[in-house]
Protein backbone atom coordinates (compact mmCIF):
# COMPACT_ATOMS: atom_id res chain seq x y z
CA UNK A 1 0.00 0.00 0.00
CA UNK A 2 1.30 3.43 -0.88
CA UNK A 3 2.13 5.87 1.85
CA UNK A 4 -0.57 8.23 0.62
CA UNK A 5 -3.19 5.47 1.00
CA UNK A 6 -2.04 4.57 4.52
CA UNK A 7 -2.26 8.21 5.60
CA UNK A 8 -5.70 8.64 4.10
CA UNK A 9 -7.16 5.67 6.03
CA UNK A 10 -5.65 6.54 9.42
CA UNK A 11 -7.40 8.84 11.86
CA UNK A 12 -6.27 12.48 11.70
CA UNK A 13 -3.16 12.90 13.78
CA UNK A 14 -2.59 9.15 14.37
CA UNK A 15 1.07 8.15 14.84
CA UNK A 16 2.06 11.82 14.70
CA UNK A 17 0.96 12.21 11.06
CA UNK A 18 -0.50 15.55 9.98
CA UNK A 19 -4.15 15.54 8.83
CA UNK A 20 -4.27 15.09 5.06
CA UNK A 21 -6.83 17.86 4.66
CA UNK A 22 -4.82 20.55 6.44
CA UNK A 23 -4.14 23.58 4.29
CA UNK A 24 -0.87 25.49 4.21
CA UNK A 25 -0.91 27.31 7.53
CA UNK A 26 1.25 30.10 6.13
CA UNK A 27 -0.23 30.37 2.64
CA UNK A 28 -0.98 34.08 2.95
CA UNK A 29 2.54 34.80 4.14
CA UNK A 30 4.08 32.79 1.29
CA UNK A 31 1.87 34.61 -1.20
CA UNK A 32 2.88 37.97 0.19
CA UNK A 33 6.58 37.07 -0.01
CA UNK A 34 6.11 35.92 -3.61
CA UNK A 35 4.45 39.25 -4.39
CA UNK A 36 7.36 41.13 -2.82
CA UNK A 37 9.79 39.19 -5.02
CA UNK A 38 7.71 39.95 -8.09
CA UNK A 39 7.68 43.71 -7.53
CA UNK A 40 11.34 43.94 -6.44
CA UNK A 41 10.71 44.62 -2.75
CA UNK A 42 11.79 41.33 -1.21
CA UNK A 43 14.30 41.79 1.61
CA UNK A 44 17.02 39.56 2.99
CA UNK A 45 19.60 39.93 5.72
CA UNK A 46 23.21 40.25 4.63
CA UNK A 47 26.39 40.48 6.73
CA UNK A 48 28.59 43.53 6.92
CA UNK A 49 30.90 43.68 3.93
CA UNK A 50 32.79 46.37 2.07
CA UNK A 51 33.42 50.03 2.77
CA UNK A 52 30.77 51.52 5.03
CA UNK A 53 28.41 53.83 3.16
CA UNK A 54 25.25 52.49 4.80
CA UNK A 55 25.50 52.48 8.61
CA UNK A 56 24.33 55.06 11.13
CA UNK A 57 27.73 54.88 12.85
CA UNK A 58 28.37 58.48 11.84
CA UNK A 59 31.25 59.17 14.24
CA UNK A 60 32.88 55.79 13.60
CA UNK A 61 32.65 54.79 17.26
CA UNK A 62 30.85 51.44 17.18
CA UNK A 63 34.04 49.41 16.66
CA UNK A 64 36.49 52.10 17.74
CA UNK A 65 39.50 51.74 19.99
CA UNK A 66 38.04 54.47 22.20
CA UNK A 67 34.79 52.60 22.97
CA UNK A 68 36.58 49.27 23.26
CA UNK A 69 38.88 50.78 25.87
CA UNK A 70 35.94 52.27 27.77
CA UNK A 71 34.13 48.92 27.63
CA UNK A 72 37.16 47.03 28.98
CA UNK A 73 37.43 49.44 31.90
CA UNK A 74 33.73 48.98 32.70
CA UNK A 75 34.11 45.19 32.68
CA UNK A 76 37.19 45.49 34.90
CA UNK A 77 35.14 47.53 37.36
CA UNK A 78 32.69 44.63 37.68
CA UNK A 79 29.62 46.37 36.26
CA UNK A 80 26.92 43.70 35.64
CA UNK A 81 26.09 42.71 32.09
CA UNK A 82 22.45 41.94 32.83
CA UNK A 83 19.90 43.85 34.89
CA UNK A 84 17.91 40.80 36.00
CA UNK A 85 14.48 42.37 35.73
CA UNK A 86 12.39 45.39 34.87
CA UNK A 87 13.27 48.75 36.39
CA UNK A 88 10.24 48.51 38.69
CA UNK A 89 11.32 45.14 40.07
CA UNK A 90 14.99 44.47 40.77
CA UNK A 91 16.38 45.79 37.49
CA UNK A 92 16.90 49.40 38.54
CA UNK A 93 20.68 49.74 38.88
CA UNK A 94 22.89 52.59 39.98
CA UNK A 95 24.29 52.79 36.43
CA UNK A 96 20.83 53.62 35.04
CA UNK A 97 20.28 56.31 37.64
CA UNK A 98 23.72 57.86 37.09
CA UNK A 99 23.27 57.90 33.31
CA UNK A 100 19.87 59.55 33.56
CA UNK A 101 21.16 62.19 35.95
CA UNK A 102 24.09 62.98 33.66
CA UNK A 103 21.98 62.91 30.46
CA UNK A 104 19.52 65.40 31.92
CA UNK A 105 22.42 67.76 32.57
CA UNK A 106 24.09 67.07 29.21
CA UNK A 107 20.92 67.66 27.16
CA UNK A 108 19.73 70.53 29.42
CA UNK A 109 16.45 68.92 30.45
CA UNK A 110 14.79 68.51 33.82
CA UNK A 111 14.93 64.72 33.62
CA UNK A 112 15.97 61.80 31.43
CA UNK A 113 14.72 58.23 31.17
CA UNK A 114 16.75 55.41 29.60
CA UNK A 115 14.94 52.86 27.42
CA UNK A 116 16.14 49.88 25.42
CA UNK A 117 15.97 51.49 21.95
CA UNK A 118 14.83 54.52 20.01
CA UNK A 119 11.93 52.47 18.68
CA UNK A 120 10.83 51.60 22.21
CA UNK A 121 11.16 55.22 23.34
CA UNK A 122 9.17 56.72 20.47
CA UNK A 123 6.40 54.15 20.52
CA UNK A 124 6.06 54.42 24.31
CA UNK A 125 5.95 58.22 24.22
CA UNK A 126 3.18 58.50 21.65
CA UNK A 127 1.21 55.54 22.99
CA UNK A 128 1.31 56.81 26.58
CA UNK A 129 1.49 60.60 26.93
CA UNK A 130 -1.31 61.94 24.66
CA UNK A 131 -4.72 61.40 26.21
CA UNK A 132 -8.34 61.21 25.09
CA UNK A 133 -9.33 64.65 23.84
CA UNK A 134 -5.81 65.47 22.59
CA UNK A 135 -4.45 65.80 19.06
CA UNK A 136 -1.13 64.54 17.69
CA UNK A 137 0.19 66.25 14.54
CA UNK A 138 3.14 64.46 12.91
CA UNK A 139 5.28 65.02 9.86
CA UNK A 140 4.37 62.61 7.07
CA UNK A 141 7.94 61.24 7.01
CA UNK A 142 8.14 60.52 10.72
CA UNK A 143 9.82 57.33 11.96
CA UNK A 144 7.89 54.04 11.87
CA UNK A 145 8.28 53.78 15.65
CA UNK A 146 6.09 56.85 16.10
CA UNK A 147 3.49 55.41 13.73
CA UNK A 148 3.37 52.33 15.96
CA UNK A 149 2.65 54.57 18.93
CA UNK A 150 -0.12 56.30 16.96
CA UNK A 151 -1.82 52.95 16.36
CA UNK A 152 -2.62 52.56 20.04
CA UNK A 153 -2.85 56.16 21.25
CA UNK A 154 -6.02 57.46 22.88
CA UNK A 155 -5.68 60.77 21.07
CA UNK A 156 -6.76 61.86 17.62
CA UNK A 157 -3.89 62.10 15.19
CA UNK A 158 -3.05 63.35 11.72
CA UNK A 159 -0.01 63.72 9.47
CA UNK A 160 0.89 66.86 7.56
CA UNK A 161 3.17 67.75 4.65
CA UNK A 162 6.86 67.20 5.25
CA UNK A 163 8.70 70.10 6.87
CA UNK A 164 5.80 72.47 6.20
CA UNK A 165 5.47 74.61 9.33
CA UNK A 166 2.34 76.28 7.94
CA UNK A 167 0.68 72.86 7.63
CA UNK A 168 1.40 72.14 11.29
CA UNK A 169 -0.05 75.51 12.25
CA UNK A 170 -3.16 75.04 10.11
CA UNK A 171 -3.86 71.67 11.72
CA UNK A 172 -3.32 73.08 15.20
CA UNK A 173 -5.48 76.16 14.55
CA UNK A 174 -8.38 74.21 13.06
CA UNK A 175 -8.41 71.68 15.89
CA UNK A 176 -7.98 74.27 18.66
CA UNK A 177 -11.13 76.14 17.57
CA UNK A 178 -13.28 73.15 18.56
CA UNK A 179 -11.11 71.78 21.37
CA UNK A 180 -10.09 74.63 23.69
CA UNK A 181 -9.13 72.25 26.51
CA UNK A 182 -7.27 69.47 24.70
CA UNK A 183 -3.50 69.23 24.37
CA UNK A 184 -1.74 69.32 20.99
CA UNK A 185 1.38 67.20 20.47
CA UNK A 186 3.72 67.93 17.56
CA UNK A 187 5.96 65.08 16.42
CA UNK A 188 9.02 65.59 14.18
CA UNK A 189 12.54 64.34 13.54
CA UNK A 190 15.33 66.88 13.79
CA UNK A 191 17.10 65.16 10.86
CA UNK A 192 15.05 62.84 8.67
CA UNK A 193 16.45 59.36 8.27
CA UNK A 194 15.73 58.84 4.56
CA UNK A 195 15.88 62.40 3.24
CA UNK A 196 18.65 63.88 5.36
CA UNK A 197 16.94 67.26 5.71
CA UNK A 198 16.17 69.08 8.97
CA UNK A 199 12.89 70.09 10.54
CA UNK A 200 12.08 73.82 10.92
CA UNK A 201 12.44 73.53 14.69
CA UNK A 202 12.49 77.26 15.46
CA UNK A 203 9.19 77.79 13.61
CA UNK A 204 7.64 74.71 15.21
CA UNK A 205 8.68 75.88 18.67
CA UNK A 206 6.85 79.16 18.07
CA UNK A 207 3.77 77.28 16.89
CA UNK A 208 3.91 75.05 19.96
CA UNK A 209 3.97 78.11 22.21
CA UNK A 210 1.13 79.74 20.29
CA UNK A 211 -1.21 76.75 20.59
CA UNK A 212 -0.14 75.51 24.03
CA UNK A 213 1.35 72.39 22.44
CA UNK A 214 4.15 69.95 23.31
CA UNK A 215 6.93 69.61 20.73
CA UNK A 216 8.44 66.11 20.58
CA UNK A 217 11.74 65.98 18.67
CA UNK A 218 13.29 62.68 17.61
CA UNK A 219 17.03 63.45 17.53
CA UNK A 220 18.05 59.95 16.36
CA UNK A 221 20.19 61.14 13.45
CA UNK A 222 21.48 64.33 15.07
CA UNK A 223 22.61 63.20 18.51
CA UNK A 224 26.40 63.21 18.69
CA UNK A 225 26.71 64.81 15.25
CA UNK A 226 25.00 68.20 15.38
CA UNK A 227 24.58 70.97 17.92
CA UNK A 228 27.04 72.11 20.59
CA UNK A 229 28.91 69.11 22.01
CA UNK A 230 26.76 66.87 19.80
CA UNK A 231 23.63 67.62 21.82
CA UNK A 232 21.40 67.67 18.72
CA UNK A 233 19.47 70.42 16.98
CA UNK A 234 17.05 70.86 19.88
CA UNK A 235 19.99 72.33 21.82
CA UNK A 236 19.65 75.46 19.69
CA UNK A 237 16.15 76.11 21.06
CA UNK A 238 15.64 78.18 24.19
CA UNK A 239 14.94 75.85 27.10
CA UNK A 240 11.19 75.31 27.42
CA UNK A 241 9.02 73.01 29.51
CA UNK A 242 7.00 72.01 26.44
CA UNK A 243 9.86 70.31 24.55
CA UNK A 244 10.66 66.60 24.70
CA UNK A 245 13.72 65.23 22.90
CA UNK A 246 14.59 61.60 22.19
CA UNK A 247 18.27 60.77 21.81
CA UNK A 248 19.11 57.40 20.28
CA UNK A 249 22.35 55.89 21.58
CA UNK A 250 22.81 53.25 18.88
CA UNK A 251 23.70 55.50 15.96
CA UNK A 252 26.42 58.15 16.25
CA UNK A 253 27.12 57.19 19.87
CA UNK A 254 27.96 53.64 18.80
CA UNK A 255 26.15 52.01 21.74
CA UNK A 256 22.46 51.13 22.11
CA UNK A 257 19.34 52.32 23.91
CA UNK A 258 17.65 55.73 23.93
CA UNK A 259 17.18 58.64 26.30
CA UNK A 260 13.91 60.53 26.65
CA UNK A 261 14.79 64.01 27.89
CA UNK A 262 11.79 65.90 29.23
CA UNK A 263 10.18 67.60 32.20
CA UNK A 264 10.24 65.38 35.28
CA UNK A 265 6.50 64.73 35.12
CA UNK A 266 6.99 63.04 31.73
CA UNK A 267 9.53 60.57 33.09
CA UNK A 268 7.34 59.97 36.13
CA UNK A 269 4.30 59.31 33.93
CA UNK A 270 6.19 56.88 31.66
CA UNK A 271 7.44 54.98 34.72
CA UNK A 272 3.86 54.66 35.96
CA UNK A 273 1.90 54.30 32.71
CA UNK A 274 4.30 53.43 29.89
CA UNK A 275 3.72 49.75 29.14
CA UNK A 276 6.84 49.58 26.98
CA UNK A 277 8.87 50.71 29.99
CA UNK A 278 7.01 48.91 32.78
CA UNK A 279 6.95 45.46 31.23
CA UNK A 280 10.42 45.40 29.65
CA UNK A 281 13.55 44.02 31.24
CA UNK A 282 15.77 46.98 32.07
CA UNK A 283 18.63 47.76 29.68
CA UNK A 284 21.98 46.30 30.63
CA UNK A 285 23.77 48.21 33.41
CA UNK A 286 26.96 47.67 31.39
CA UNK A 287 25.38 49.45 28.41
CA UNK A 288 24.06 52.24 30.63
CA UNK A 289 27.57 52.87 31.92
CA UNK A 290 28.99 52.65 28.39
CA UNK A 291 26.47 55.26 27.15
CA UNK A 292 27.36 57.48 30.11
CA UNK A 293 31.09 57.33 29.38
CA UNK A 294 30.52 57.73 25.63
CA UNK A 295 28.46 60.88 26.13
CA UNK A 296 31.31 62.31 28.20
CA UNK A 297 33.81 61.40 25.46
CA UNK A 298 31.70 62.67 22.55
CA UNK A 299 30.87 65.90 24.31
CA UNK A 300 34.51 66.88 24.70
CA UNK A 301 35.72 65.51 21.33
CA UNK A 302 34.89 68.16 18.77
CA UNK A 303 37.47 66.63 16.43
CA UNK A 304 35.02 63.77 15.76
CA UNK A 305 32.46 66.18 14.38
CA UNK A 306 35.11 68.17 12.50
CA UNK A 307 36.41 65.08 10.71
CA UNK A 308 32.89 63.97 9.83
CA UNK A 309 32.07 67.47 8.56
CA UNK A 310 35.07 67.34 6.21
CA UNK A 311 33.80 64.08 4.72
CA UNK A 312 30.31 65.55 4.39
CA UNK A 313 31.61 68.59 2.50
CA UNK A 314 33.57 66.42 0.06
CA UNK A 315 30.59 64.11 -0.50
CA UNK A 316 28.33 67.08 -1.24
CA UNK A 317 30.87 68.47 -3.70
CA UNK A 318 31.16 65.18 -5.61
CA UNK A 319 27.68 63.67 -5.29
CA UNK A 320 25.33 66.63 -5.71
CA UNK A 321 26.27 67.00 -9.42
CA UNK A 322 25.08 63.39 -9.81
CA UNK A 323 21.65 64.23 -8.36
CA UNK A 324 22.23 63.53 -4.67
CA UNK A 325 20.19 65.55 -2.19
CA UNK A 326 20.58 66.71 1.36
CA UNK A 327 24.09 68.06 1.79
CA UNK A 328 24.40 66.44 5.20
CA UNK A 329 25.63 63.13 6.56
CA UNK A 330 22.57 61.34 5.13
CA UNK A 331 22.67 61.62 1.33
CA UNK A 332 19.66 60.31 -0.62
CA UNK A 333 20.05 59.73 -4.34
CA UNK A 334 16.62 59.15 -5.88
CA UNK A 335 16.55 56.49 -8.60
CA UNK A 336 12.80 55.88 -8.76
CA UNK A 337 12.33 52.32 -10.00
CA UNK A 338 12.71 49.71 -7.24
CA UNK A 339 14.52 47.12 -9.36
CA UNK A 340 16.91 49.65 -10.83
CA UNK A 341 17.61 51.00 -7.35
CA UNK A 342 18.58 47.56 -6.10
CA UNK A 343 20.60 46.78 -9.22
CA UNK A 344 22.75 49.89 -8.74
CA UNK A 345 23.15 49.14 -5.03
CA UNK A 346 24.16 45.58 -5.90
CA UNK A 347 26.75 46.77 -8.41
CA UNK A 348 28.29 49.08 -5.81
CA UNK A 349 28.36 46.27 -3.27
CA UNK A 350 30.06 43.99 -5.81
CA UNK A 351 32.69 46.71 -6.19
CA UNK A 352 33.28 46.69 -2.42
CA UNK A 353 31.21 49.74 -1.43
CA UNK A 354 28.37 49.00 0.98
CA UNK A 355 25.58 51.23 -0.32
CA UNK A 356 22.02 50.06 0.32
CA UNK A 357 18.90 50.58 -1.76
CA UNK A 358 15.75 51.79 0.00
CA UNK A 359 12.32 50.91 -1.40
CA UNK A 360 8.69 51.40 -0.43
CA UNK A 361 7.08 51.18 2.05
CA UNK A 362 10.08 52.72 3.82
CA UNK A 363 9.92 55.57 1.30
CA UNK A 364 6.97 56.73 -0.86
CA UNK A 365 6.21 54.77 -4.06
CA UNK A 366 8.27 55.89 -7.03
CA UNK A 367 11.07 57.27 -4.84
CA UNK A 368 13.34 54.22 -4.54
CA UNK A 369 16.73 55.56 -3.60
CA UNK A 370 20.29 54.93 -2.61
CA UNK A 371 20.69 56.03 1.00
CA UNK A 372 24.34 57.03 1.19
CA UNK A 373 25.58 57.44 4.72
CA UNK A 374 28.67 59.57 5.29
CA UNK A 375 30.66 58.54 8.36
CA UNK A 376 34.16 58.66 9.83
CA UNK A 377 34.51 55.05 8.67
CA UNK A 378 35.46 56.30 5.18
CA UNK A 379 38.15 58.62 3.86
CA UNK A 380 38.64 60.91 0.88
CA UNK A 381 39.73 58.06 -1.42
CA UNK A 382 36.56 56.08 -0.63
CA UNK A 383 34.28 59.04 -1.35
CA UNK A 384 36.03 59.82 -4.64
CA UNK A 385 35.72 56.17 -5.72
CA UNK A 386 32.02 56.14 -4.85
CA UNK A 387 31.40 59.20 -7.00
CA UNK A 388 33.31 57.71 -9.91
CA UNK A 389 31.35 54.44 -9.79
CA UNK A 390 28.03 56.22 -9.48
CA UNK A 391 28.82 58.36 -12.52
CA UNK A 392 29.13 55.13 -14.56
CA UNK A 393 26.14 53.32 -13.03
CA UNK A 394 23.45 55.98 -12.94
CA UNK A 395 21.15 56.16 -15.99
Amino acid sequence: MADEERISTAPDGANGAQPSHRSDLFARQRADLAHLRQIGRYRTLSPKSGTDFSSNDYLGLAASDELNRIARDIVADGVPVGSGGSRLLRGNCSEHVALERFAAEFFASESALFLSSGFAANSALFATLPQTGDLIVCDELIHASIHDGLRVTRAEHCVVAHNDASAFESAARAWRRDHPEGRIWIGVESVYSMDGDSAPLADLAVIAERYDAVLVIDEAHATGVLGPMGRGLSADLPRRDNVISVHTCGKALGCEGALVCAPAVVSEFLVNRGRGFIFSTAPSPFIAQLVHETLLFVGRSDYLRAELAANVRLAAQLLEPLGALGGGHIVPLIVGDDRQTMAIAGALQDAGLDVRGIRPPTVPPGTGRLRISITRNVDRTDIVRLAELLADLLP
